[in-house]
């Protein structure tokens, strides 16, 4: 029994443990069951405000991408010669560039700017603004906060007007803001950067990039988002850099004057953009059309798809031989001496065909007499008035046909002084006293230059009679009909070339108290004329009338694959800016007198020096009575057609300021001209 009793003990009392223990189990599975119960239910919660109040928001988010459009530089179209030489081209270089970004802040670009500056020098050739200095100082929001608070500023007033006043307070303030060269390489940088608009790309360094450089900003791209290794160009000159003074430059960066409309364009402030004549003239033609490039960022993953691979810009092909123009500006500069120039202020030809206007060569010296330095001015021919002489007398025999003052059969006046009270006598060159008096008809007042002649058609065209020492009887409006008919030329107006920056001339008083210049007028004494005036009142007379425009641009071309020559796009037509009413019978007469300025029998021809070149020269001399300082001076000019019955080409020329008027630089200059034309342009040898 105790045996029993003890062992219902044992049994009991392990029950009651085992109770216990069961009673423990259940407490901590049911805490565990309570905690994941809560966690479900919060990750329903979660998936019904994704699902189901959300869902379709980030659905289209998931699947959103942003994309945008870079743009890109292209090479910039050549300048060929007439035969096919490079003028101007383009030569390439390793560059850093910088694309900016969409949404890229003012903070951004500071440190981009101050990373590329660690490994990139871009020189100072490019001016520093105190502008620009002070934008890359406030840049720094350091910087900026410490000058707001220094001037106390109102929590009211916003971010803009915080910085101008800190940008104000720099101005006051200068020496705050002082950089190093190292902060100065870096402000021109972060200038660069901030200058470009959105997504469009704009050379940081574009020429002198160094080995290293590249080296390190490659090392570095990722650190820099927008900056790249890419290519830009630069002009070259393989004929020489003369040329420049003709096709124009480039500027570095948009011009400020025009900068509004040329972003509107699409351009960057920082793209180099023609800055003169043919440069700025063709700038849409020589520019091209930048690349696009289509980004597409989805997530942290951007692609990129070039969308148009750009279009390197047009080819322009000129009229001018270079070869030939070589040739005339050497032929100015070996000779111009010869006139005396110690007053003069340059020399100045034009080399044009009659029959379509295209211009084979136009060259210049331009010189200052206070210090006798001469530099190459082509562009001075169609841009400096000259007081140009007696080259202009076919003019206002032309004038005087037109006006009915002379008829074909009615044409003579005797040469002698004019004497008019108050004044001096107005003379011919070669009958200064009255004793070489002479009966003169229209193409012998050509050949001889009469002065006498051309005074007395001005006053027959006003209505005038003229009285040795009577009064001179004239109206004002003499100085419109005598012009009005010298722009039947070309004198006197533009002549339409396409450049930029042409002249129109200069017109002397014309009031009554000018009266008696009316009569220096007559023989192109007054009046200013440009080169290409001249050579455009020589074309009218050589091709019976017409009034061509000038042009220097044949052609517009694109270029091949291999980077040749491409097919012709635009060519440039004659074209007739007006017509000269006159009478065969007329014109055989002013031809005739052009002819014998070179071929005529007379003592007093003026162009006998180019009697025997072939084929056949007629022309006309100037000589006009100037003065520079006080100092009386001469221009000696000339214009002249070649061959005499058959017109292919003028010449046309003058020296302002000259003091060696019998030396005959004028006539040497012209003589080597059309040979130098014969032997390099066209054969001669069709013409004789």
């Amino acid at each position: 029994m105790k045996f029993l009793n003890r062992f219902k003990g044992i049994f009991d009392q392990r029950k009651k443990g085992k109770k216990n223990a069961q009673s423990v189990i259940p407490s901590r599975l049911n805490f565990l069951l309570w905690i994941v119960a809560l966690l479900l239910l919060a990750l329903v919660a979660r998936l019904f405000y994704l699902q189901v109040l959300n869902g379709s928001s980030f659905k289209a988010e998931v699947k959103s991408s942003d994309t945008t459009v870079q743009t890109n530089n292209v090479q910039r179209g050549m300048i060929y010669d007439s035969s096919g030489k490079v003028l101007v081209g383009n030569q390439v270089h390793q560059a850093i560039t910088y694309t900016k970004g969409a949404d890229v802040t003012s903070s951004d670009l500071y440190k981009i700017a101050n990373r590329l500056g660690n490994y990139v020098n871009v020189g100072t050739k490019t001016k520093l603004t105190q502008r620009q200095a002070e934008d890359y100082y406030l840049a720094d929001s350091d910087n900026l906060k410490a000058i707001v608070k220094k001037l106390h500023l109102s929590s009211q007033v916003t971010s803009n007007g915080q910085y101008n006043k800190a940008l104000a307070y720099l101005n006051k303030h200068p020496e705050v803001y002082k950089l190093t060269k190292l902060q100065q390489n870096k402000a021109r940088i972060y200038a660069a950067m901030s200058g470009a608009y959105s997504l469009s790309t704009t050379y940081i360094k574009s020429t002198g990039v160094t080995a290293k450089e590249l080296a390190e900003v490659g090392e570095h791209l990722s650190e820099m988002p927008g900056v790249k290794i890419g290519k830009a160009w630069t002009r070259n000159y393989p004929q020489g850099k003369d040329i420049q003074t003709l096709t124009g430059t480039l500027s570095s960066g948009l011009p400020s004057d025009e900068l509004n409309s040329m972003l509107a364009q699409g351009y960057s402030r920082n793209d180099d953009v023609g800055q003169s004549y043919l440069e700025k003239l063709y700038q849409s033609t020589l520019a091209g059309s930048k690349s696009q490039t289509e980004v597409t960022t989805t997530g942290n993953t951007t692609k990129e798809k070039v969308k148009y691979a750009g279009k390197k810009g047009d080819n322009l092909v000129l009229t001018i031989n270079s070869k030939f123009q070589k040739q005339v500006q050497s032929i100015l500069e070996k000779n111009y001496s010869s006139a005396g120039i110690s007053y003069s202020t340059g020399v100045y030809a034009v080399v044009m065909n009659p029959n379509t206007g295209e211009i084979y060569a136009m060259a210049g010296i331009d010189r200052d007499p206070t210090t006798g330095k001469q530099t190459t001015d082509e562009i001075g021919a169609i841009n400096h008035p000259i007081t140009m002489g007696s080259v202009v007398k076919g003019a206002m025999i032309m004038g005087g046909f037109m006006s009915g003052v002379i008829t074909p059969s009615n044409n003579t006046l005797t040469d002698m002084p004019i004497k008019l009270a108050g004044t001096s006598a107005k003379t011919s060159w070669f009958n200064k006293t009255g004793s070489a008096n002479i009966a003169l008809n229209a193409a012998t007042a050509l050949e001889v230059s009469s002065n006498s002649y051309m005074m007395q058609l001005a006053m027959k065209e006003g209505g005038m009679k003229y009285v040795s020492g009577g009064a001179i009887d004239l109206d004002p409006s003499i100085f419109t009909k005598l012009r009005y008919y010298f722009k039947m030329f070309g004198l006197g107006v533009k002549t339409g070339i396409d450049l930029p920056g042409e002249s129109s001339g200069y017109e002397g008083p014309s009031k009554q108290s000018n009266i008696g210049s009316a009569l220096d007028l007559s023989y192109g004494n007054y009046d200013g004329y440009t080169t290409i005036q001249l050579a455009q009142y020589m074309s009218t007379i050589a091709n019976g009338g017409y009034r061509m425009r000038p042009y220097i641009v044949k052609q517009v071309r694109g270029t091949n694959k291999d980077g040749s020559l491409g097919a012709i796009e635009y060519t440039t037509k004659p074209e007739v800016l007006g017509t000269i009413p006159a009478t065969a019978a007329e014109w055989k007469i002013v031809k005739e007198g052009l002819y014998d300025v070179v071929h005529g029998s007379s003592t007093y021809i003026t162009g006998k020096k180019l009697a025997n070149d072939t084929p056949s020269i007629s022309g006309k001399t100037g000589t006009a009575e100037t003065f520079y300082k006080n100092n009386s001076t001469v221009t000696l000019s000339f214009a002249g057609y070649a061959p005499s019955d058959n017109p292919q080409v003028v010449v046309a020329l003058a020296i302002p300021g000259a003091s060696n008027s019998d030396g005959g630089a004028n006539l040497t200059m012209a003589s080597q001209i059309f040979k130098a034309f014969w032997k390099d342009v066209k054969s001669s040898k069709d013409y004789q």
